[in-house]
């Protein structure tokens, strides 16, 4: 083995263990009561603190992060975002966003800061009424409006994206490969891995069989030669 292929192995091996602990961590958390979702909380909360409210001729102007469900303002107080709204836009905890209070009390949000992602895939499970995730060694919260919209079910791989850094207890959902599609991609993994290891039995059967022959030529060639004399 080269040694880019050990590096590449240790480096998947320490990602695999990182994994490993954060669900471990998560896990722990969940029996003990002492999950980290109030440091998350307290994060998120902190960030919106540095953002603006403000109040114009159009309304009141209030900036916020989003923590999964609803949009926390710089006053801490907690701005609910309708379900399909926060599901059809892909939002994710820490977006920051720009809600306008109109005179007549409507809201109107927008997003302004989406915050860097990435992409994990998992099963879609559901516990108590919940929805989640099982991707990278934990469990990502998703809303109902996106399992809805989405026509997922449980046992479905589901394409999420959460923050590319830090923790976060939920994620949005991106796409979704239905089960049946999924046991289907494993079927047909299945057939062609068993079609190429059919293969290469096939030719090693061919290879003893030339090599078979090639040994069997010489003797050939020694019996007429001693036919020959005897006719002399």
């Amino acid at each position: 083995m080269s040694n880019l292929s050990k590096i590449a192995l240790i480096k998947e091996m320490i990602d695999s263990a990182e994994s490993s602990l954060r669900g471990a961590k998560q896990l722990l958390g969940e029996f003990t009561g002492e999950s980290g979702g109030a440091q998350i909380r307290s994060n998120l909360t902190r960030a919106a603190g540095q953002l603006n409210s403000t109040v114009d001729e159009g309304g009141k102007i209030v900036e916020g992060v989003f923590d999964g469900k609803s949009m926390i303002g710089p006053d801490k107080k907690e701005y609910p975002i309708p379900a399909n709204y926060a599901s059809k836009s892909k939002l994710v905890p820490g977006d920051v966003m720009k809600l306008t209070v109109a005179a007549d009390g409507g809201f109107t949000y927008k997003q302004i800061g989406p915050i860097e992602r990435k992409r994990v895939v998992g099963p879609l499970t559901s516990e108590e009424g919940q929805y989640k995730v099982i991707a990278a060694g934990k469990a990502y919260k998703v809303l109902l409006a996106s399992v809805t919209f989405y026509r997922a079910e449980a046992g479905d791989e589901v394409v999420l994206l959460v923050p590319a850094t830090g923790e976060s207890e939920w994620g949005a959902i991106d796409n979704v490969i239905p089960r049946i599609q999924a046991e289907m991609d494993a079927e047909e993994k299945i057939i062609s891995e068993s079609k190429k290891a059919a293969n290469s039995i096939a030719l090693e059967d061919d290879d003893s069989f030339i090599i078979s022959e090639e040994k069997e030529k010489p003797k050939k060639k020694i019996s007429r030669k001693k036919k020959t004399e005897s006719e002399d």
